[in-house]
C-alpha cells in the first residue's frame, strides 16, 4: 500500500536475513519513520509498545523475532526463551501464539546449523500467506460492498473502528482491504472513521491510510456512531478482529461491542474481517474465555498531538489524582455479528458455517 507516495509493506527483512525493518506506528500520522530489529528483545519491545500492532502483523513480527533469536543462538534454550518472552507481550491477539508455534514447529527437527535460515524462510512464508489472505478478504468483502451499494443513489457509507488496514497486517489489511478493493472496482463510497480512544488508531492510522489511497473519509468521535446509524448515515459496519472463537464471537478493539449493539438496533449489517489465523478453534465462549489485555492507564490520562509549530507533544487530560483503567478490547457476541469475511469467503457467525469453510477444524 502507499505512504507518502511510495509503496510499502509493514515489515521486511534484510537480504542477508540478519535484521528486520518495521514502520514505527507510534510516530504516525505526523512522522513516517522505520526501525530496525536486530534481536528478539527488540521485536518483543516493538510488539509490547505498539510500534507494530494489529493481530496479523503481531503474528508475523513474532515469527521474525524468533528467527532473529535463532540467528544469534540456535539452541533449544534460546528458542524457548525467545518464545515465552514474545508470547507475553500481547495476550489477546491469537495470531501471536499461532505464528510463534508455527515457527517453533518448523525448526524443531532441524540441526542447529540449519535453524536460522529455515526460521527466516518460514517467517517469510507466514508474511506472504498473510498478504494473500488479506488480498482474498479484500476480494470477498468488495463483492459484499458492491451488493450493499447496488440500489443506492449515493456513495455507500461504511463505518469502521480502530485500524484494521495494511498497517495492522503485512499488506492490504483486513477490514480496510474490502474498501481498497471496492475503490478499485469503481464503487462510490465514504468511510466514517472512529477516532478509537484512547490510542486513536482510527484518527491516526486509518485516516492516514485512507489519505494515502485517496479514499473519501471523515473522522468522528467514538460515540457518534450510534447517532449516525439512527439517522440512516451508515449502510455497513466492517471491523477487524484480534481473536474470533469457533462459534463466531469477535474480540476487537474496545468500543466494538457498542458499535455492534447500535448496528443491531438500527438494522445495519455488521461484519468482522479476519484471516483464519485469527480464529481460535479451541475457544467457544469469547466473553468468558478470551483474555482481555489491560494497558497502561497513562494512555487514557494523556494524549499526544502536533502543535501549530509542528512539534509533537504529550499533554495531560485528566485531573491529577483521578484513577483510570484502560481495557484494550471487548467481545461482540456472535448473535450481533451479521457475518465474518475470511480468505475463503463470507461466513455466518456460527460454528457450523465456519467449519464448512474450514473443514480441517471439525
Amino acid at each position: 500500500m502507499r505512504m507518502n507516495g511510495q509503496n510499502y509493506r509493514t515489515i521486511w527483512p534484510d537480504s542477508d536475513g540478519r535484521r528486520v525493518h518495521i514502520i514505527d506506528q507510534t510516530r504516525l500520522p505526523h512522522h513516517f519513520e522505520t526501525r530496525i530489529l536486530e534481536d528478539y528483545p527488540a521485536a518483543a519491545t516493538a510488539i509490547k509498545n505498539m510500534v507494530v500492532r494489529g493481530a496479523p502483523l503481531i503474528g508475523v513480527t513474532g515469527a521474525y523475532g524468533l528467527a532473529l533469536a535463532l540467528s544469534h543462538d540456535p539452541s533449544d534454550v534460546s528458542l524457548q526463551r525467545a518464545y515465552h518472552a514474545l508470547l507475553e507481550t500481547r495476550p489477546t491477539a491469537v495470531n501471536l501464539k499461532w505464528g510463534l508455534a508455527r515457527l517453533c514447529s518448523a525448526v524443531a527437527a532441524l540441526s542447529l546449523k540449519e535453524r536460522a535460515a529455515a526460521a527466516f524462510m518460514e517467517a517469510g512464508r507466514i508474511a506472504e500467506e498473510d498478504v494473500a489472505a488479506c488480498d482474498a478478504i479484500g476480494d470477498h468483502g468488495a463483492q459484499l460492498i458492491k451488493e450493499q451499494a447496488k440500489n443506492l443513489k449515493r456513495p455507500i457509507n461504511i463505518l469502521t473502528h480502530c485500524n484494521a488496514g495494511w498497517l495492522a497486517a503485512v499488506d492490504w489489511g483486513t477490514a480496510l482491504a474490502p474498501i481498497y478493493k471496492a475503490v478499485r472496482l469503481g464503487i462510490d463510497l465514504h468511510i466514517w472513521v472512529d477516532e478509537t480512544r484512547p490510542r486513536n488508531q482510527g484518527a491516526s492510522l486509518t485516516a492516514c491510510e485512507l489519505l494515502g489511497e485517496n479514499v473519501p473519509h471523515t473522522v468522528i468521535v467514538d460515540n457518534a456512531g450510534g447517532h449516525l446509524m439512527q439517522h440512516g448515515l451508515v449502510d455497513l459496519v466492517i471491523v477487524g478482529s484480534d481473536r474470533t472463537t469457533r462459534t463466531g464471537d469477535v474480540c476487537n478493539k474496545i468500543g466494538t461491542y457498542l458499535k455492534a449493539l447500535a448496528a443491531y438496533d438500527n438494522d445495519v449489517p455488521f461484519y468482522a474481517a479476519l484471516p483464519s489465523s485469527t480464529i481460535d478453534w479451541q475457544m467457544r465462549d469469547g466473553v468468558s474465555e478470551i483474555p482481555i489485555e489491560e494497558r497502561d492507564p497513562r494512555e487514557v490520562t494523556h494524549i499526544s498531538g502536533r502543535q501549530s509549530d509542528g512539534a509533537c507533544v504529550e499533554i495531560e487530560l485528566t485531573p491529577r489524582g483521578s484513577n483510570a483503567r484502560n481495557f484494550g478490547f471487548d467481545v461482540t457476541p456472535a448473535r450481533l455479528v451479521t457475518g465474518l469475511i475470511t480468505e475463503r469467503g463470507v461466513s455466518a457467525a456460527h460454528e457450523a458455517a465456519l467449519i464448512k469453510l474450514f473443514p480441517q477444524h471439525t
